[in-house]
């Protein structure tokens, strides 16, 4: 085929009305790029997102969804959808660590929250329960729902570089398929291009730590376990084993993809010797040896390996060209992370480009996208490789001369003799210690942001955490944290969550019944981009008085919450004067929004005005293997 009979180009540049082709750019449609395409797009924003690659990913990579990716999700709406492609919650967690699927069980935890000891901290913790949910599911439905709302999705298109100046970036993009090169206008791009990272490159992001500092082999297999596994549903087995008991983690990994029938099986291998040896049978015999049965019907589907990385970029972004997910954020699957993480840059980005672009905010909230995120991923980067060392414990009743570690080990580990009892009291410990990756609840869920886009208090002391912040969810009010999730009543009598009462891409002023002063001063504002809540009016009832036992102010006090969920600025006292309610809460939106608050509405009506509209799309479902071996998110060796 000549190239006279090939498709068009992947996007046709129409001509612009207002100087640009688009709003923004978004190079990447995993996890960061399709939350971002898919939030801008809701917000009404212009929205180009590209990818080399002719569909999405075709390996299931990151699965692990965490109550606040999920929430995510719920604010986008399409919580439901994503729900009906996963692995439900309660079939995620018995997790083994035994000698193999079928032999003999050494310990077990209970894993995402799904235990008697967690699993009512998680339910008070978010209106939404753990997925999981592979790449190549949770990606169909990022786009497509981005599409129906009006962004265009471009594949097989390559994007090679840009030019940015004070107005806009140029970028220029090639077609795969055609060779075809073109450029497109727009106001802001994001590069959330993976772990090879071009943009982040480009624009000399400055990172800290190693890459590839460990190798795993990981092979994506079908065979029916069902019933070694139903009657204890749990979606990762470790494997202790001397066939697999290399490196940091030493133990072997069977990870239900679709359960029971989909498997990935995963073992470390050195990386001096050179790559493994993966041939069929080689394969083949390692997972029977894994699963425990010598007979086992394999079916391979793909063999591959990846690379263990720690490391975090400094800065996120230089003028109008931000980046994340991957990009900025690169580290083994451990904790499961990635994808969550990287699904929550694009999200705490996305409102604030939207609010730029919309006139409601100066261009200056945009510089708070790296003190708030910057953060978030070093602590990632730095607990996924923690939580590989923290397999060491696991292992210690191992008999290290012996020709067979495992079975000489276990004869020790059961001796009814001291050095027995001294054996089993630390491998408790070492299960114990795995609560920081398996149940680490507060990793997930206690970020603080802290930017010129949250108005610092003053006057009050610095937060204590009561229990161990990586494991346990403390929830409060104070700026820089998220609402805390409790229920309310709507109008027809159903619950509704304090996170649904307010973002959907605006602000919220959250008062109660006491603060009428404040939501004259809102009325009195007229914006747009901000709604008000009342707890106790219709709709956001408080008949549990839930949230008067959390709300840590006063009923007739206020929170400014951001379209993300975080809290931008809280009034403790009580305010009963409409003239200081409105003097306090304009010059908290002008802190936040970088823009004194008189210019809002001005600002906004001088925006061009233009509308989206839908973009038919068909989303591929394979992509080649040779994309980017970036494996965040993903809970395994």
């Amino acid at each position: 085929m000549d190239s006279t009979t090939l498709p068009p180009p992947a996007f046709v540049p129409f001509i612009p009305r207002d100087g640009f082709d688009t709003d923004v750019i978004v190079v990447g449609v995993g996890p960061a790029g399709g939350t971002a395409a898919l939030a801008l797009a809701t917000y009404g924003v212009r929205v180009h997102a590209v990818t080399m690659f002719p569909g999405v990913a075709n390996s299931p990579r990151a699965h692990i969804t965490n109550q606040r990716a999920v929430e995510v999700l719920r604010d986008l709406g399409i919580e439901n959808e994503a729900r009906k492609y996963a692995t439900p919650w309660d079939q995620m967690g018995d997790t083994l660590f035994t000698t193999s699927l079928a032999g003999e069980e050494i310990v077990r935890l209970q894993t995402w929250g799904t235990g008697d000891r967690r699993f009512g901290d998680y339910l008070n913790g978010s209106p939404c329960g753990m997925l999981d949910l592979p790449q190549p599911l949770m990606e169909p439905i990022l786009i497509k729902n981005a599409t129906e709302r009006g962004a265009v999705v471009s594949f097989n298109t390559e994007y090679l570089d840009h030019t940015q100046d004070e107005d806009g970036v140029t970028v220029r993009f090639r077609d795969v398929r055609t060779g075809h090169v073109f450029s497109q206008r727009a106001r802001y791009l994001l590069g959330f291009d993976g772990a090879r990272s071009k943009i982040a490159e480009e624009i000399g992001l400055p990172f800290e730590g190693e890459l590839a500092r460990a190798g795993t082999a990981y092979i994506l297999f079908n065979a029916d376990l069902s019933r070694h596994v139903e009657h204890r549903p749990s979606i990762l087995h470790w494997i202790f084993n001397s066939k697999a008991g290399f490196g940091e983690i030493g133990m072997g990994l069977l990870r239900a993809i679709k359960p029971w029938t989909q498997w990935i099986a995963g073992w470390g291998f050195d990386m001096a010797a050179g790559e493994p040896d993966l041939s069929d049978d080689v394969v083949r015999r390692q997972i029977r040896t894994l699963v425990g049965d010598p007979d086992l019907e394999v079916e391979l589907v793909s063999k591959s390996c990846w690379y263990v990385n720690q490391q975090h970029a400094l800065n996120y972004q230089v003028g109008r060209v931000f980046c994340g997910g991957d990009a900025v954020h690169r580290h083994p699957p451990s904790s499961g992370l990635g994808s969550n993480t990287s699904i929550q840059d694009a999200f705490n980005l996305a409102w604030k480009i939207a609010f730029v672009v919309k006139g409601h905010a100066g261009s200056g909230l945009l510089d708070s996208y790296t003190p708030e995120r910057a953060p978030v991923g070093k602590q990632i980067v730095a607990r996924a490789n923690q939580s590989r060392r923290d397999y060491a414990g696991l292992r210690e009743w191992f008999v290290a001369d012996s020709d067979d570690p495992v079975r000489d080990g276990l004869a020790k580990l059961k001796e009814a003799s001291p050095e027995g009892v001294a054996l089993r009291e630390r491998l408790y410990q070492a299960l114990e210690l795995k609560n920081t990756e398996f149940n680490a609840h507060g990793v997930e869920l206690n970020q603080r942001y802290e930017s010129d886009a949250i108005v610092t208090e003053t006057g009050i002391e610095p937060e204590s955490f009561t229990r161990d912040r990586e494991v346990y969810l403390q929830a409060t009010t104070r700026p820089g944290a998220k609402l805390p999730h409790t229920w309310l009543v709507g109008p027809d009598g159903t619950r509704t969550s304090t996170l649904d009462v307010v973002g959907k891409g605006v602000l919220t002023l959250l008062t109660g019944l006491g603060g009428q002063a404040w939501k004259r001063a809102a009325q009195k504002l007229d914006l747009p981009l901000l709604r008000t809540v009342v707890v106790g009016e219709p709709g956001a009832i408080d008949p549990y008085g839930n949230w008067h036992r959390i709300r840590e102010i006063h009923e007739a006090g206020a929170l400014l919450v951001r379209p993300d969920g975080y809290i931008a600025w809280r009034h403790v006292p009580a305010v009963w004067d409409d003239a200081e309610a409105l003097d306090q809460l304009g010059q908290a939106l002008g802190q936040v929004l970088a823009r004194p608050v008189r210019d809002l509405g001005e600002a906004a009506a001088q925006r061009p005005a233009y509308s989206t509209r839908p973009v038919p799309i068909t989303v591929p479902q394979a992509r080649p293997e040779d994309r980017d071996n970036a494996t965040s998110g993903v809970t395994a060796q």
